[in-house]
């Protein structure tokens, strides 16, 4: 109940508030004193975004009512490039199952979202990033790119079974249950026909292989150079024997025919496709034609530039790669137009003292007649056939030969090679298929894969 105290400027008593506190203290001496507790908090800890939600996130900005103030209104125009954020956001969407995977890749091609404070308050802004580069549009896929190595899941049951060695038998023994793939040797196989099978636009590729001298196995090496690339590519190779001196490229084959240069050129006109140009080539068990030249020692010399360039034009329509042999020499009526339509050259030397000098000097003359091109991008193949290899030091004059080509290559002997004879690719030594095959990889290599002549 209220209290009253004596008022002396108002004559009478009046009224007074007393506190819980202030009848404790009056109500007796026991009474317990005030206790003043304080608690000290550490400040709340600052929200961080997650970027999913920063993708999705509204601004949200403070309005003061009082600071609006009339506009006027109207359109603007926002350029829109859905290419980018299209391939942007489908690419994101293959490989991020996240929902939100897709917008963030969309935003950061060329923008992000950023949480920032102003006066206005805290809200998400989409600033530029310009470090980040802005992907190019995504290009359409062909239909060469849906191969069974992207597409087909290996497992047990579609992982072909290996090949080579301790790993097949590995897979047999335990009934198939342990497949370990492909020894490392059929891998390299594999990789190097890769290399070989390397396609080309615009037209047949031509690749002229010479030499200045006769007997370094320059009809060797064009033929196990055509065996390889035909063996390994699913498109047409032919190798044109070109000597003027009666060439015995078509003798390294079963000769199906009779046929030469000299009746392509009698007969050019009546030659309509593929089907009758094929009647003047004989054909090996790699699928390597052959188009051999003049028997007849009083026509050969006939063979001129013009019949090359007759040859080599119908040549052109049907296969993808032209090998020629040129003959001995370097200076025959034939070599002009055989280098004008070159992309590729391979210089044949053998491994004795004069053999090398001589080949180094055709690429001298190819220099000096405004060939460096070729020369810079040629292969030079070292047959260790002949005679005298096993008397000089092949390391030096290979070394020679980096100094001025793009590459080397050592072919080693084969008792088949060296019979002169028929070559049958499967019965050559497995060393030799591999030199034959590297120096058609690195040809291949050479040649531009795009022309526009």
């Amino acid at each position: 109940m209220a209290e009253h105290e004596d008022d002396p400027d108002r004559g009478g008593r009046r009224p007074v508030s007393r506190t819980t506190a202030d009848r404790a203290r009056s109500g007796g001496a026991h009474a317990a004193d005030e206790v003043d507790v304080r608690v000290d908090l550490p400040p709340a800890p600052a929200r961080v975004m997650p970027d999913d939600e920063v993708a999705v996130a509204i601004d949200d900005v403070a309005v003061d009512p009082g600071d609006l103030t009339a506009v006027t209104t109207g359109t603007t125009s926002v350029d829109v490039v859905p290419a980018l954020a299209g391939a942007a956001y489908r690419s994101a969407a293959r490989h991020d199952p996240s929902p939100y995977g897709a917008l963030l890749a969309a935003d950061g091609a060329r923008l992000r979202r950023e949480r920032v404070t102003t006066d206005t308050g805290s809200h998400v802004a989409i600033v530029a990033d310009g470090e980040t580069a802005v992907a190019p549009a995504e290009v359409p896929e062909t239909a060469e790119s849906l191969t069974a190595d992207r597409l087909i899941d290996v497992n047990r049951t579609t992982r072909p079974a290996p090949q080579g060695g301790m790993n097949r038998f590995l897979y047999e023994a335990t009934f198939h249950l342990v497949n370990l793939g492909d020894s490392a040797k059929v891998r390299a196989h594999r990789e190097m026909s890769e290399r070989i099978r390397r396609r080309f636009e615009g037209g047949a590729r031509f690749v002229p292989v010479l030499t200045r001298k006769g007997g370094v196995g320059k009809t060797t090496v064009t033929t196990l150079l055509g065996m390889a690339l035909a063996d390994a590519r699913d498109d047409r190779i032919i190798a044109i024997d070109a000597n003027p001196d009666r060439g015995t490229l078509a003798e390294r084959v079963d000769r199906q025919t009779r046929e030469t240069v000299r009746d392509v050129v009698a007969k050019a006109s009546s030659i309509g496709g593929y089907t009758d140009f094929s009647r003047f080539v004989s054909r090996d068990e790699t699928r390597l034609d052959i188009l051999a030249s003049d028997t007849d020692p009083s026509l050969s010399e006939a063979f001129d530039d013009n019949d090359y360039n007759v040859v080599a034009g119908l040549a052109a329509r049907y296969y993808s790669l032209v090998l020629t042999d040129c003959g001995t020499g370097i200076v025959h009526s034939v070599m002009r137009a055989t280098l004008q339509r070159a992309d590729s050259i391979v210089i044949v030397s053998g491994g004795s003292v004069d053999e090398a000098r001589l080949a180094s000097e055709t690429l001298t003359w190819l220099e000096a007649n405004g060939y460096g091109e070729l020369v810079r991008n040629a292969v030079v193949a070292i047959n260790l056939a002949t005679q005298g290899t096993h008397l000089v030091k092949v390391d030096e004059i290979e070394a020679h030969f980096q100094s001025r080509v793009r590459e080397i290559v050592r072919i080693p002997y084969d008792p088949q090679l060296a019979a002169g004879s028929v070559v049958n690719w499967s019965d050559l030594r497995p060393v030799t298929q591999h030199s034959a095959r590297e120096l058609a990889a690195l040809v291949v290599e050479g040649l531009p894969v795009e022309r526009g002549h």
